[in-house]
């Protein structure tokens, strides 16, 4: 079931936001979220704030959400008033499985993103999708709605591994899906996948990765499986059913993707995201990396502006009820300070290909870093020209890296 929210101060009935947060909007960019709760069935490793039909309840149903998002959408312009963004960079719908809507759905919420605040001419526009999600039609209209880029949730090639994962597609559906969005107009098509799964062998893994390349797409997300408490997954290792998952295998598989991605032309530009060429990567998690502005739409949906970052209600009829009562459904807020901006800086810009500026660094963490490049954990070179970037090695162990540079 869904983890916790944080704890934070409460967030008053109108959203209202601190002038200041208010004047900054945008000037770093600025994006939209969309959180859409509803799965057909959860997966076992699954603790996102996502619902089934049978765990909903009353209050809040799929046929509405639509309404209940834009309800949401104008409070935000009411409390951006007449300091909004100058244009929506990025849009990205996820869950949950959001192509459970109605793609007239999703069109109509991107079309109030579009006549609240504008988007870009080049927008990125992206939408998650479970492979059985999703058909030629469906494709066809998310696409003439406006959706640029789609993201499919393969997991594996491996049914032994889908079936551990309690995923539903099937070892060729995520791949017969790409082949749809290309022929329906999507330039950008991303496939995720999962490795270290208990069970999971090394030529499984080879076989994702053989499909994931042949399949053609431009993006790859590729994680290392978490076990969460409270997932059905976490209670069958606890019972001894499952092994646990081990880090070296783990290790091992983040090497193979690299080689094969890297072989197929992907390159990677955060530890755990491939792209073809620049125009490939995810804008929208770039701006999360960059630290600039977003408003998430939707029950557990966090937000930022302007260094005010805050965070819905999570369950639907808690989110569905205080929008029609005309409050905000913010459930708590906090006012970054330098020293958590500081830490988040470093924390999402050492994960970049890019990385991160000497100056950045406080003076120990720049003496740190000269450690860790003499460990083989940052590119001397990159070093020497004032840059902190990650070797292969160091995204192995990027968590180390980071605190060791902000210790």
């Amino acid at each position: 079931m869904p983890g916790p929210l944080p704890d934070g101060a409460p967030v008053p009935v109108d959203g209202a936001l601190p002038e200041a947060a208010r004047a900054a909007v945008g000037r770093a960019g600025f994006g939209v979220y969309v959180h859409v709760p509803f799965c057909a069935s959860r997966c076992g490793y699954c603790d996102f704030n996502t619902y089934t039909a049978a765990e909903l309840g009353g209050g809040a149903s799929r046929e509405t959400y639509a309404d209940t998002v834009l309800a949401e959408l104008a409070l935000a312009r009411r409390v951006l008033g007449d300091a909004p963004p100058a244009r929506v960079d990025t849009v990205f719908v996820g869950g949950g499985t959001p192509t459970l809507l109605p793609p007239a759905d999703l069109a109509r919420i991107l079309a109030a993103v579009d006549r609240t605040w504008g988007l870009a001419p080049d927008a990125e526009v992206t939408t998650e999708a479970n492979p059985e999600s999703v058909d030629p039609r469906s494709l066809a209209a998310l696409r003439a709605a406006g959706f640029t880029r789609i993201s499919l949730g393969m997991q594996s090639s491996a049914p032994t591994v889908l079936r551990l994962l309690d995923r539903q597609h099937t070892a060729g559906r995520a791949t017969a899906a790409v082949a749809e969005a290309r022929a329906a107009g999507f330039d950008h098509v991303n496939l995720d996948l999962i490795y270290g799964t208990p069970g999971e062998r090394a030529e499984d893994f080879a076989d994702s990765l053989a499909a994931v390349v042949a399949a053609g797409v431009d993006h790859v997300s590729a994680y290392a499986l978490i076990v969460e408490d409270g997932t059905r997954l976490a209670a069958r290792m606890r019972r001894g059913e499952v092994p646990y998952p081990c880090d070296d295998v783990a290790a091992d598989r983040y090497l193979a993707a690299e080689a094969a991605l890297g072989a197929a032309g992907l390159g990677w530009y955060e530890v755990s995201n491939w792209a073809a060429a620049p125009a490939a990567r995810c804008r929208h998690n770039l701006l999360y990396w960059a630290g600039a502005d977003w408003w998430g739409l939707g029950p557990g949906a966090h937000s930022h502006v302007g260094g005010v970052r805050w965070w819905n209600v999570k369950h639907p009829a808690a989110y569905t009820r205080r929008l029609a009562e005309g409050v905000s459904p913010g459930a708590g807020r906090e006012i970054l300070d330098a020293a958590q901006r500081y830490t988040e800086r470093v924390m999402l810009g050492l994960r970049l290909a890019d990385g991160l500026a000497l100056d950045a660094l406080a003076p120990a963490g720049r003496r740190a870093a000269a450690g860790a490049a003499a460990d083989g954990l940052l590119e001397p070179d990159a070093l020497a020209a004032g840059r902190a970037v990650l070797t292969l090695r160091g995204r192995l162990l990027a968590d180390g890296v980071i605190r060791t540079v902000l210790a």
